[in-house]
């Protein structure tokens, strides 16, 4: 057996050993109490932080982006016409001036 073939059946077995300890563990999270709150609020939490750590390090185009982003969410409390709108409007910032 080659290498690329051992590599292979290895990255195999790995990304089936993570699906299936995903299944299995996915089966004992907590659907009440404060872990499953913690676990409800972590993908917004991961979200603001990495937007405010852009817009901290960014400049001008970068808050202005998020007031657009800001403006978006504010008028229809869509999350992904915000996200949308948001790097829309940070690329076309870049882009342009």
């Amino acid at each position: 057996m080659t290498d690329v073939w051992i590599v292979i059946l290895g990255l195999a077995a790995v990304t089936f050993a993570i699906r299936l300890s995903g299944a299995l563990i996915g089966q004992r999270i907590p659907q009440h109490g404060a872990w499953a709150r913690a676990l409800n609020a972590l993908p917004g939490s991961l979200i603001v932080a990495l937007v405010s750590v852009s817009l901290l390090s960014g400049g001008p185009r970068e808050w202005l982006a998020g007031a657009v982003a800001l403006t978006v969410a504010i008028l229809t409390s869509n999350l992904p016409l915000t996200m949308v709108c948001g790097i829309a409007a940070i690329w076309g910032l870049r882009q342009f001036f």
